[in-house]
């Protein structure tokens, strides 16, 4: 048995045979009357249903209630202007500048754009736009006002934009790329001119308009943006062999509108994971936290973001692994692809689904997406969302790409109801997570290997000289992670006469805290870059970022300016990858740093 596919079969016929669909099915009937807007008072309503059911089973569980940046959209409008001048359906996003409602004239003038192929690219960075004439001028083009994409006509010249999205419905979303609450860090990060939605055929409509001639429009919309209260609602189910080691589970309460399957059907699969792990929790060898974070939707994350904030360093030095449940059990999905979990633990997540569901599992590294708020920190992870529908239903269906919901297209609208929950779906989803999470709470040696990540880290390493060629030396990065490669694979050798021993075992609890520092370093390198207790921004970041300016050196003329202050940013950021390495070499040989 592989370090990755520990199991003990008893205890987990034991525990998964107990969940059962009832108390997540109540939760989502009553979720389903629930507007849960972040700090609203419906979101309070759900807070009340969640602590009710695990203050009548007697799990123990706490409500924050931390004051965070959130903003919630209001009423927008559209219209043309003229004898013929007609009223459109639009929307304005959470952080989009705001005209409070006052109507703002101007002409309307349409720039190609284009829909995403995939949330990889939904969620990606921003694409700045390169067309001139703009000034005083609202654009209208195709994709989702979301993420940084309401950053792109930003220094154009327009005063607004309009994006078409794909489809019938128009799909709520927030601009800011501030990761939760902004520090000084990240204060700026929202568009600059006011951001609208409107639906394709709304869309194609306008466009149809400005290709007859001049088209001039009447704008206006309303923001509530400004710091208040949310819940953070958090529940721990103590191990009773390693209690201080622990694996946090968690998923966002706040919704659009009813939110159903985003994220209903994931705080119901928490909820029965806290109930079903609290009956049985003196068979846990390590703790269990189960978050339910508000600020998912309306504050880019800020509830997440906050509790990494504020419990960093309980965090940075006993958390195994962080699990994130957004989206599970929705109707028609029956696939498991383009699943989430770093490298190291890789092997865990899919045997865990080839367990329950018997189906084999496709993934890779986690985006920069969901309340992946502890990258920075350095901590592994495993799933976000979990079944998906199958691309030939996808298109059978005429489905475009969405950013949840299993890939339904209702996800962020108000069409997000009850009917897009699937029992069995889910209640397979919810044996998957539970599955997982025992295995990384109860195994002996926790079940990721590293070998993994540092295998990851050299292929990074690689491609990147590849692309820079002969401009930049990448030799000493490959240096230090070939090094660590060979002192990681005798560190697992000795590890595998552990794997019958207890999880109190001193020398198990010392091998375990090992793999904690192997994690606090690969991890944040090969994530973040703004450092271990800050947050990057909410888009596309590239693999060890640190390294990245070798994609824009290759283009790059040898000897001008640019090439010499990317060539310096390298040489800076390989330090960075050499000390980071080098020293989790040291600590694994147990030589002083």
């Amino acid at each position: 048995m592989t370090i990755s596919n520990w199991r003990d079969e008893t205890t987990e016929r034991s525990i998964v045979g107990d969940i059962s669909i009832d108390e997540p099915w109540k939760l989502i009937e009553r979720f389903s009357t629930l507007n849960r807007l972040s700090g609203s008072e419906e979101e309070a309503e759900a807070v009340k249903y969640v602590t009710g059911r695990l203050s009548e089973w007697g799990v123990p569980h706490t409500v924050h209630h931390p004051t965070v940046l959130i903003s919630l959209p209001g009423p927008a409008t559209l219209r043309t202007l003229g004898p013929d001048g007609k009223s459109y359906r639009v929307k304005t996003s959470s952080f989009s500048p705001s005209t409070d409602g006052k109507e703002i004239e101007a002409e309307l003038v349409y720039v190609p754009g284009a829909q995403a192929a995939d949330i990889g690219t939904l969620l990606g960075a921003a694409r700045p736009i390169e067309v001139g004439g703009l000034e005083g001028k609202v654009v209208i083009t195709e994709g989702l006002g979301i993420a940084a994409r309401g950053m792109d006509f930003a220094g154009s010249g327009a005063i607004a934009a309009i994006f078409i999205n794909p489809g019938e419905g128009i799909h709520e979303g927030i601009t800011t790329t501030s990761w939760g609450s902004p520090d000084l860090n990240s204060l700026g990060r929202v568009p600059e001119i006011p951001i609208l939605s409107i639906n394709k055929p709304d869309g194609e409509a306008l466009k149809a308009l400005i290709a007859k001639g001049e088209v001039r429009i009447a704008y206006s919309n309303k923001v509530d943006t400004g710091w208040r209260q949310i819940p953070v609602t958090v529940a721990e189910i103590k191990g009773s062999k390693s209690p201080e080691e622990f694996v946090l589970l968690h998923g966002h309460l706040d919704s659009w509108h009813v939110g159903i399957s985003d994220n209903a059907t994931g705080d119901a699969t928490l909820l029965e994971i806290a109930r079903v792990f609290w009956q049985h929790r003196d068979q846990l060898a390590r703790t269990l936290r189960v978050a339910w974070w508000s600020g998912h939707s309306h504050g880019r994350y800020a509830g997440s973001t906050w509790y990494a904030q504020e419990f960093a360093q309980d965090l940075a030095a006993h958390c195994v692994a962080h699990v994130n449940c957004d989206s599970p059990g929705t109707r028609f999905a029956t696939v498991f692809t383009n699943m989430a979990w770093s490298a190291e633990a890789a092997g865990l997540a899919q045997q865990a689904v080839k367990d329950v569901s018997g189906q084999d599992s496709s993934g890779g590294r986690p985006i920069r997406a969901g309340d992946l708020s502890f990258a920075n920190l350095g901590i592994t992870t495993y799933y976000m969302g979990m079944s998906e529908i199958p691309d030939d239903v996808l298109k059978e269906k005429g489905y475009h790409s969405v950013g949840g919901s299993g890939g339904n297209i209702e996800w962020h609208t108000e069409a997000d109801t009850i009917e897009l929950a699937d029992k069995d779906i889910l209640l397979q989803d919810i044996k998957i997570y539970a599955t997982a999470l025992l295995r990384a709470l109860n195994a002996p040696i926790v079940p990721f290997d590293y070998r993994a990540a540092v295998q990851e880290i050299v292929g990074i390493i690689e491609k990147y000289q590849s692309t820079a060629g002969d401009k930049f030396d990448f030799g000493p990065s490959l240096n230090a992670a070939r090094s660590l490669e060979t002192a990681i694979d005798g560190f697992y050798t000795s590890t595998e006469a552990l794997s019958g021993r207890d999880a109190s075992d001193p020398e198990v609890q010392r091998t375990n805290a090992v793999q904690r520092m192997l994690a606090r370093a690969l991890v944040t390198l090969s994530y973040s870059q703004d450092g271990r207790f800050r947050q990057d921004p909410a888009r596309g970041i590239p693999p060890i970022p640190v390294l990245s300016p070798a994609n824009e050196l290759a283009s790059v003329e040898t000897g001008s300016d640019r090439f010499n202050v990317l060539r310096t940013d390298l040489a800076r950021g390989q330090n960075d990858v050499i000390w980071t390495l080098t020293q989790a070499e040291r600590r694994l040989e147990g030589r002083p740093i």
